[in-house]
């Protein structure tokens, strides 16, 4: 019994780790993708001046 509950629980820790490292994944490519957005918008302001 001991044997299974450390799988179950070693299991559990491995999901919750992918799941915050897709989470941060998704994070930090959406802060990206928007300071690029904000950099081509100034650009493009500054362009047009």
């Amino acid at each position: 019994m001991s044997k299974k509950f450390f799988i179950i629980f070693i299991s559990i820790v491995v999901a919750v780790a992918a799941l915050a490292a897709a989470w941060t994944t998704c994070m930090v490519i959406k802060k990206k993708h928007q300071k690029e957005e904000e950099d081509l918008e100034h650009y493009l302001d500054s362009s047009i001046e």
